[in-house]
């Protein structure tokens, strides 16, 4: 499970992560939770930025996480493409 970013805050750590499996995936997405989430979130990336699967975020959290997903889409997409080449995921780490 290579990790794309991890965004920290005061409050949360969120993890953005693709699954060893997800290169069967027709279309680009992103995971991501906290720490003891036992489901993640699912985002689709493509055509547009969408929730697929709150997995056990609440509507706040599922705000936050797509604004975020939002904000790095470019990066999300150019990570995608290197995981699915079979090229090594790069994390990205951002500290608010």
């Amino acid at each position: 499970m290579p990790k794309v970013l991890i965004y920290a805050t005061a409050r949360v750590i969120w993890t953005f992560l693709f699954y060893g499996t997800d290169f069967n995936e027709n279309r680009a997405h992103v995971h991501v939770g906290k720490a003891g989430n036992e489901k993640l979130c699912k985002i689709w990336l493509e055509p547009e930025v969408e929730v697929a699967d709150k997995g056990e975020l609440i509507d706040k959290q599922i705000a936050q996480v797509t604004y975020i997903v939002k904000k790095y889409h470019v990066e999300f997409l150019e990570q995608w493409k290197r995981f699915l080449n079979g090229d090594k995921v790069r994390i990205i780490r951002i500290n608010k």
